[in-house]
């Protein structure tokens, strides 16, 4: 009886060892590629996942770019996380047009998804120095991470919250790390394509002399130097083959489109968003109405 006993107790073991292994296989639940300065940091050593993160996505744009910023609002705005609060704002420098002054109010008033930052536009300038200092000055709350996005990037923002969701929110930067080849996220910095930091680096952009004297050149190359300097961002993470550039637009930094997709990147042309976008099927909730055909007759 007793030998009975130990083996169905082994047998149900077992059978719930299984059972789990199965939930999780089909979850695709992943552990995070993440590297510290120290050591390796587990998912034991992470935050509470049952709390919501909060992201602001800020993606860098011109004023006058006022048909794709709309474009990328039909995106985003039908895009929403459980996991996740996510606001996602345009980001550009001051106004130089007596019509930008006009129609960037009235999207303002509409919308209310705009920073203007105290700054002329440039590429290698110091515009993302100027966004991330800016934000703890400017903003009426703080959020767990940041984000500075490209505006030819496609973000999914049910994957992007999933892959954050265990990750640390201190001393901690994201992305998809440069050079291409590269699969160490401290070898050397993170792709202009959609990187994160989380809000004490982003207080520390703000304060720090680091930054402040030395924003000119590639911009998303100096945020890497500047963390390296001072040996902040211990805790980083390179979401390859999540992240990636549009399929032969880049040498080793494009793949193909594939279904775990966090961003694309490099969408220059129309074909290539239609692409991407019936990829991933993102008119599926369309529904289905007397007022409207949308199939080709």
């Amino acid at each position: 009886m007793l030998r009975m006993n130990i083996a169905l107790a082994t047998t149900l073991s077992l059978a719930i060892l299984l059972y789990i292994f199965f939930i999780l296989y089909n979850i695709r639940l992943k552990p995070p590629l993440l590297f510290s300065s120290n050591t390796t940091i587990t998912m034991n050593e992470t935050r509470d996942s049952n709390l919501r993160i909060s992201l602001l996505i800020g993606i860098l744009t011109r004023a006058d770019n006022y048909a794709h910023r709309n474009f990328l609002r039909l995106l985003y705005g039908i895009q929403s996380s459980p996991l996740a609060e996510i606001d996602v704002k345009f980001v550009f420098c001051n106004l130089t047009k007596p019509e930008q002054r006009v129609l960037i109010s009235l999207e303002i008033m509409r919308f209310n998804d705009i920073i203007i930052l105290n700054c002329y536009e440039n590429m290698n300038s110091g515009k993302t120095y100027a966004y991330f200092s800016s934000l703890p000055r400017i903003l009426p709350r703080r959020y767990d991470y940041v984000m500075k996005a490209d505006d030819d990037v496609y973000l999914r923002l049910v994957p992007l919250a999933v892959s954050l969701n265990l990750l640390p929110r201190v001393d901690f930067y994201y992305g998809f790390v440069i050079p291409c080849a590269s699969m160490n996220p401290f070898v050397s910095y993170m792709s202009g394509m959609g990187f994160l930091l989380s809000w004490d680096l982003v207080e520390w952009i703000s304060v720090s002399d680091i930054p402040k004297n030395d924003t000119f050149g590639p911009e998303d190359k100096l945020v890497g130097k500047w963390l390296d300097v001072e040996w902040k961002a211990k805790n980083r993470f390179s979401n390859k083959p999540g992240m990636y550039d549009y399929p032969g637009t880049n040498g080793r930094c494009s793949h193909d489109l594939i279904p775990d997709t966090v961003a694309v990147h490099r969408l220059k042309r129309w074909d290539q968003w239609v692409h991407v976008l019936n990829f991933f099927n993102v008119t599926k909730e369309l529904k289905h109405s007397k007022l409207y055909s949308v199939e080709s007759n």
